[in-house]
């Protein structure tokens, strides 16, 4: 739900009221019941909430290492494979 903000024709009172999008604008003032209009916003800024986006979401995870073609006893005659110390 935005957070609209008005002002009062009459007092000149800004203030800010939180509403739905779907809620009729106020038309009163709350301090002098003079007509409001309501401000052009500048908008709220993201909010996230949760346990962290990027880490959960958007983190890119490491690629598995390939499965060793050779035997476990030949893995290090391969110098490519991935699995040895050397390679």
């Amino acid at each position: 739900m935005p957070t609209y903000e008005y002002e009062c024709e009459k007092c000149g009172n800004k203030f800010e009221k939180f509403q739905n999008m779907t809620d009729n604008p106020l038309k009163k003032c709350p301090k002098c019941n003079g007509p409001v209009k309501r401000l052009i916003g500048r908008g709220a800024g993201i909010i996230f909430k949760g346990s962290g986006f990027y880490a959960t979401d958007y983190k890119k995870t490491k690629p598995e290492k390939p499965p060793c073609p050779l035997d476990k006893k030949d893995k290090n005659s391969c110098k490519t494979c991935p699995h040895t110390k050397d390679g």
